[in-house]
């Protein structure tokens, strides 16, 4: 069976759960579906407790909050969710229309697509060194599920990006130890983190470390720790009980970059007005997409599916006058978000 709407939005990460809003708003239902197999996206899926400063009203909330929070936002809407697959194929008929299919053989005819798929099919690096395989998922994470089972224990955070860091920051007086091991002392992370990291090397209360990793070793047979290249080439061993890898993502737009959408080397290019592609009827917010100025923050995407939103309605209604109302005083908003007058 086909499933024919008005909006098909690809990817359920905090951009494509608020592209559910501000289409509801317009009275546009959507189907959103995302390869993972809960909404929230790579926000979620790798750092669910990493809290987030810029959030409009909200002065700090972990990712997982936010994803929380969007969903009881798009309740009044009824949004359909297809998790678990991915959509492989998209088609242009002859109406202008399109025909997707999903990896779990989900189809859809719909008016417009959004995709809101972030860094696409998203992989973490792995730590690609001796020993590693063995021990992944095991001692070997890409993300921290559970901060509360790290008390007591030696942890090595690989990474100098900004979810190594905060999670450093975050963890430094809630476990035994804390060894940070970046390739080089020069770091991408927020400078601000970057200096309450140094003060608390300075007081000693983590270990920050420059070098390669070579490898894993074993202590009776149990994971040891990581052994590491420092700057002058020498071995060192570091003990640890858990390694937490933060490189940071592989991105891989998957069967999105066969689309002949015009793609700027991963991302997809769209214009300002409308956040539409180069084929009409298809848009894209949040990381996916590129355009002069382009900053990925959560809040830019947030603003982009807003204007996205205004198109789709466009485009899928053109006899229809764009008008803008407030949700503060018109009557039908209200009407749609479930609020009694």
């Amino acid at each position: 069976m086909t499933i024919k709407t008005d909006v098909v939005i690809i990817g359920a990460g905090p951009c494509g759960l608020f592209q559910v809003f501000e289409l509801g708003l317009l009275d546009i239902h959507a189907h959103v579906v995302d390869s993972l197999r809960q909404v929230g996206g790579q926000c979620t899926e790798l750092y669910p407790d990493k809290p987030i400063y810029d959030i409009p009203a909200l002065p700090v909330c972990g990712a997982q909050e936010l994803a929380d929070r969007l969903m009881e936002q798009i309740k009044p809407f009824n949004a359909e969710f297809h998790l678990g697959q991915t959509v492989n194929s998209l088609e242009q008929t002859d109406d202008g229309r399109f025909l997707l299919e999903t990896s779990a053989g989900t189809r859809f005819d719909t008016a417009a697509v959004i995709l809101a798929a972030g860094l696409g099919a998203f992989q973490p690096r792995r730590l690609r060194a001796k020993g590693a395989d063995a021990w992944e998922n095991r001692t070997i994470h890409y993300r921290i599920r559970n901060p509360e089972s790290l008390a007591g224990k030696d942890i090595i955070i690989l990474g100098g990006g900004d979810s190594a860091l905060d999670w450093t920051l975050e963890l430094h007086n809630k476990v035994r130890s804390i060894t940070l091991v970046h390739r080089r002392d020069e770091y991408r992370a927020q400078p601000a983190s970057v200096k309450q990291m140094k003060a608390l090397v300075n007081a000693k209360t983590l270990r920050e470390f420059q070098g390669h990793v070579r490898g894993v070793f074993e202590q009776d047979g149990a994971f040891g720790g990581l052994e590491i290249a420092d700057p002058q080439g020498q071995q060192q061993h570091i003990e640890a009980d858990e390694v937490f890898v933060f490189w940071g993502l592989s991105p891989n737009l998957g069967p999105i970059a066969e689309w002949g959408l015009d793609l700027d080397k991963r991302q997809v290019r769209v214009d300002t007005e409308k956040f539409q592609t180069s084929i009409p009827g298809v848009f894209a917010v949040g990381d996916i997409n590129s355009y002069p100025g382009k900053k990925k923050l959560i809040l830019s995407g947030f603003h982009e599916a807003a204007l996205a939103a205004f198109a789709v309605q466009q485009h899928v209604h053109p006899e229809q006058k764009v008008r803008l109302q407030y949700t503060t005083t018109s009557p039908i908003m209200h009407k749609r978000l479930g609020v009694e007058d």
